[in-house]
């Protein structure tokens, strides 16, 4: 699904004078999706950073609808509130903006809940691989070997992988993309707000408080992860998997940028000794082998 820069509403959805970190990934990608969905959106967020961007009561930052919940509970209000809304006759898209913890650990008995009822919802999944705003601690889906306050001398867990786990619910739709892509996200924003049942979009964002680089190189190293393999660009459509630009083009490690150069970015893999460096290049290549032992069983790649 092509984006049109034509088509993009020029309406401000992030307003000047947020509370955002400088380089903040969450504000770029509220604007990302504010294009995509324009005035249909309505969010529900949880505790999070995005809840510190926006600003809470009367005057707001970001310029949607956007209803504030606890953490356990983003799916479950995502869903009551789609229900009200049809029988209501609003035409609304009801979207889950959620970070990782939110997501992969303190929110997933009701993400997994409202996959499995096939709610109309597009859930996204803010990922920034640690609890941001409430002091860097580690998450379900914190990478292997990164600094966290909670994990002083690296994680020793792989990061848990969510798309493939929301995809094993059988939803129609589930995505992967990146702030350092924004057509690919505002495009697949769309398709899913296309496509009737639960939609699932992870969001790669990079965050330069918690992994520790410059505010100016986010979308530099959002492009690193996706050119050096470290994060895939895919989408799953009624459990067809294909693979996204550039991502397609990288099943061949040759064409991949070295891995080093995304990791000597950030200080929370400052510590790394070159057998971190090989871990973490491990865990890379065993989500590669399994996309392509995907690929290879639809009959795409031989």
């Amino acid at each position: 699904m092509a984006v049109n820069l034509r088509t993009l509403p020029k309406k401000r959805y992030v307003l000047p004078g947020t509370a955002a970190c400088p380089g903040c990934p969450e504000a770029m990608g509220l604007r990302f999706l504010g294009m995509a969905l324009g005035e249909k959106a309505v969010l529900v967020v949880p505790a999070g950073c995005t809840s510190v961007i926006q600003g809470l009561g009367p005057k707001q930052a970001t310029n949607m609808p956007i209803l504030n919940i606890v953490f356990a509970a983003s799916a479950a209000t995502a869903s009551g509130l789609s229900r009200a809304l049809k029988r209501r006759g609003v035409d609304a898209q009801v979207v889950v903006w959620a970070g990782d913890g939110g997501t992969a650990d303190i929110g997933f008995q009701a993400l997994s809940a409202a996959a499995e009822r096939g709610e109309d919802i597009i859930y996204i999944c803010v990922d920034n691989e640690a609890y941001m705003n409430t002091g860097i601690q580690r998450s379900g889906l914190t990478p292997y070997g990164a600094w966290t306050t909670t994990t002083h001398t690296g994680k020793r867990e792989s990061k848990k992988p969510m798309p493939q786990i929301v995809a094993a619910h059988r939803v129609p739709y589930v995505a992967t993309a990146s702030v350092g892509y924004p057509w690919d996200f505002i495009a697949k924003l769309r398709k899913a707000a296309s496509i009737r049942g639960f939609k699932y979009i992870h969001l790669h964002a990079p965050c330069p408080v918690g992994w520790r680089f410059d505010p100016g190189l986010t979308v530099h190293i959002a492009k690193l992860a996706v050119e050096t393999g470290a994060w895939i660009l895919y989408e799953y459509e009624n459990g067809r998997l294909k693979l996204n630009p550039p991502s397609n083009k990288l099943i061949d490690p040759s064409k991949r940028k070295p891995v080093e150069e995304y990791l000597k970015l950030q200080g929370r893999f400052r510590h790394f000794k070159p057998e971190d460096v090989q871990r973490f290049k491990e865990d890379i290549e065993r989500n590669w082998q399994e996309i392509i032992a995907i690929l290879k069983a639809q009959g795409d790649l031989k």
